[in-house]
């Protein structure tokens, strides 16, 4: 039976919570202080029908504070501009897409948070069930490769073999890769790889919380299409409700779709060329920082990086020197690369 267990690594700044199915990063949720909460899933709030799109059948709400989101709507529904609502969050906004909402009903006043969306411990809770809770320093380890793995676009099978995991506009891709799996019998190899291939894919993308329509390109030819189907299910079955599943096709592809909800984790790690943001690195400056300092009690502490990532962290920053004294100096390099980070004590 699998085990779920789960997170929480609250840094200065930034907060990263998450769950592990069997000992493996399963959900990464990542909060950092300025993040919007009129957009955060779950959010309830009053907002101002800025334009209606009868075509799109969709309007545009204004949430205050400059947080916008979309809201469909069916023909005898329709709402008229400058109306009050009340809403839900349905999805965080991603790339080039804005938030979603839920109708809940006519709302009186001007846009305003009524209700904030559950803490992240609640929201792991409730993914977790009642696995046990880590924290301290083995959280932020966790935290650390959950962010990294997340972050990679190939992942090994066990047993051997691999799917490559790419996003774009319109789906996620999924290629599967038998690679030098073993076994005396060819069908049999591919038959295993293909069976992994869904659980594994299954359980990253709920690590990068992709969502939407996802096509897998499996390994090989005459598929066992109801194993494959079994497999499927069993394996996304904790993104249900809303999982829509498609027989395999005479090309070799299955094609479903997941519920998008929360913003993906590539959307909060990456800046818009796909490298890692001048914030994470910046993230990751300030924990090493405090590491060392931890590690050197009243010991000088220097670090040295990109420019931009320098002044990125700058109030992350301000908080370690309340937390750890100002006994510590950042460095920006221009000569760095863009993503190396030094830090020393002495």
């Amino acid at each position: 039976m699998s085990r779920r267990t789960y997170f929480i690594d609250e840094g200065l700044g930034e907060t990263r919570g998450g769950v592990l199915l069997d000992d493996r990063p399963e959900r990464l949720l990542i909060q950092r202080d300025d993040d919007s909460q009129r957009l955060a899933l779950g959010a309830r709030l009053r907002a101002r029908v800025r334009h209606v799109e009868p075509a799109l059948a969709m309007a545009f709400l204004d949430l205050g504070e400059g947080a916008e989101a979309s809201l469909s709507f069916k023909p005898d529904s329709r709402p008229r501009q400058g109306e009050a609502l009340e809403i839900e969050i349905r999805t965080e906004a991603r790339a080039g897409k804005l938030a979603t909402a839920r109708l809940i009903g006519p709302a009186q006043g001007d846009p305003a948070l009524l209700s904030p969306a559950p803490s992240l411990l609640d929201q792991l809770r409730d993914m977790a069930r009642d696995g046990e809770l880590i924290t301290g320093k083995a959280a932020r380890q966790i935290a650390d490769e959950a962010e990294a793995e997340a972050l990679e676009i190939l992942h090994p099978l066990p047993g051997g073999g691999s799917i490559a995991i790419e996003p774009t506009r319109a789906l996620t891709a999924i290629d599967v890769d038998v690679g030098e799996r073993k076994g005396a019998e060819a069908k049999r190899v591919t038959r295993q790889a293909n069976l992994a291939a869904l659980g594994v894919a299954a359980r990253v993308l709920r690590l990068k919380g992709l969502g939407g329509l996802i096509v897998f390109d499996m390994a090989g030819r005459g598929h066992d299409g109801a194993a494959l189907m079994a497999a499927a299910r069993a394996a996304f079955n904790p993104d249900n409700p809303g999982v829509s599943i498609g027989p395999i096709s005479r090309f070799g592809t299955i094609e479903l779709t997941v519920p998008r909800r929360a913003r993906p984790v590539t959307d909060i790690l990456t800046d818009a060329t796909g490298r890692v943001s001048a914030r994470t690195l910046a993230q990751r400056l300030v924990r090493r920082l405090e590491a060392e300092g931890r590690a050197s009690p009243g010991g000088r502490l220097s670090g040295r990086c990109a420019p931009a990532v320098a002044e990125a962290a700058k109030p992350a920053l301000a908080l370690l020197s309340a937390r750890i004294g100002a006994r510590f100096e950042v460095s920006a390099d221009p000569t760095s690369p863009w993503d190396r980070i030094e830090v020393h004590a002495r």
